[in-house]
């Protein structure tokens, strides 16, 4: 109990000395010492501690990220592989897409586990030891400063040439010693000091010795630590983007092996489309269509076989001598006969609208974004026009009217432009 005692006073006294060191520090009493070259490198150190912090956080977020996109990626593809008929054509590569697939993705995770995110733990690893020399560090410092300014005062007591001055009695016990015995208490305080500052002095070379050990440590440690964060996170970095490009073209690469079967002749025994609808074209132009000229309306060479009858039953009408061919031939020029009728196709020309170009078929759905595009149905069949003002036609787009409304409405029909890439020329 009394070395517990003891050491716990001592403790309590070391730290009491200690703060007040500091508040002397503070005040402007007592010496502090200062390294400037030291203090940056504490202050990078605290910036690249924080900053791999924040990287660390966004890996594991990305990586989190990719784990989910990989269960997304598998419950739809095991959604397809579901609703793909077994009689389908391909159905063994639909199958074996969803396992390719899944092997992809977890081999990319993996590999960002192994290279990216345990490197980015190791890294910040050695962290919190170095943040924790960094206060002993501090503390020994103070200790340090504490040593010196002991030593300091107790050499302050030192005599000028080196005797011994005997004080006057300041304490009960000096004043109730005779006159005889005062000189003996004096030389018994002065060896006191003497050991005090002898004390002092030993304190102070081991306070040195231990802050210099952890300080010379750190100051060749701190630069080589910030230095080597440029090669760490071009390392990282290098390693994400590598691996996501390379996942990319292998997962990719597996589909475009596994789907080019089903655009083959064979796939068209079902309904899925592999493609789909093709996009949208966006990018305006400027270029004005080439316009057909428009077909010429004149009768047919080909006469009706009721107008030919017509024209004989009126050359035989009149009373021509057969003895006579020449008279018959004089006849036949003077005959009125009835104007040709006008062919199928220029009936089917004249009730074209005005500017008509050709016909297109729809061949997939599209649903109108705009109150100026019109809205089609695969299979229809869409009357194109030319455009009332050819500078407002954009590149990939038409403008018509589908074939069922012109042939009731006529000019009430509703015209709007469609994308070209939807259709199929007739």
């Amino acid at each position: 109990i009394r070395n517990v005692s003891r050491y716990t006073s001592q403790g309590f006294l070391k730290k009491i000395y200690m703060q007040s060191s500091n508040v002397l520090q503070k005040l402007g009493k007592a010496d502090e010492t200062k390294d400037v070259a030291f203090e940056e490198g504490v202050i990078n150190f605290n910036k690249q501690y924080t900053e791999g912090s924040k990287l660390q956080r966004d890996l594991r977020a990305y990586l989190e990220a990719v784990k989910a996109m990989h269960e997304s990626s598998k419950n739809v593809q095991a959604c397809l592989a579901d609703m793909y008929e077994p009689d389908w054509y391909g159905k063994n590569d639909v199958d074996s897409i969803v396992e390719d697939c899944d092997v992809l993705w977890t081999d990319y995770h993996q590999k960002l586990v192994d290279h990216a995110l345990i490197s980015m733990d190791t890294y910040l690893g050695q962290f919190p030891d170095i943040k924790a020399r960094i206060a002993k560090r501090d503390r020994k410092l103070v200790d340090y400063d504490s040593a010196r300014h002991n030593y300091a005062t107790t050499h302050k007591t030192k005599k000028k040439d080196g005797g011994i001055k005997i004080t006057k009695p300041s304490s009960l016990l000096e004043r109730a010693t005779p006159g005889w015995a005062q000189g003996i208490l004096s030389a018994h305080n002065v060896a006191q000091s003497s050991l005090s500052r002898s004390q002092a002095e030993e304190e102070l070379e081991r306070a040195q010795k231990v802050f210099e050990e952890i300080n010379i440590d750190l100051q060749e440690e701190l630069p080589s630590l910030w230095n080597s964060r440029v090669g760490f996170y071009v390392s990282t970095f290098q390693s994400l983007a590598g691996f996501e490009e390379k996942f990319h073209k292998e997962i990719s690469r597996v589909r475009l092996v596994h789907t080019s079967p089903l655009s083959g002749k064979e796939a068209s025994n079902h309904t899925l489309r592999p493609g789909g609808p093709p996009p949208i074209p966006k990018s305006p132009s400027k270029l004005r269509p080439a316009v057909p000229p428009p077909p010429k309306v004149t009768p047919s060479k080909e006469m009706k076989a009721e107008n030919i009858i017509n024209l004989f039953d009126a050359a035989a009408t009149p009373d021509i001598s057969v003895t006579s061919p020449t008279e018959v031939s004089e006849q036949l020029p003077s005959t009125h006969s009835p104007a040709p009728e006008p062919t199928e196709e220029a009936t089917a020309t004249a009730e074209m609208p005005p500017g008509f170009l050709f016909k297109v078929q729809v061949m997939h759905d599209y649903a109108a974004n705009d109150t100026d595009e019109l809205e089609m149905k695969a299979g229809d069949v869409v009357l194109v026009i030319t455009f009332d003002n050819p500078d407002e036609q954009d590149d990939g787009w038409l403008m018509g009217f589908k074939q069922d409304d012109w042939q009731q409405n006529k000019e009430n029909a509703a015209k709007g432009v469609f994308p070209e890439n939807f259709t199929q020329r007739l």
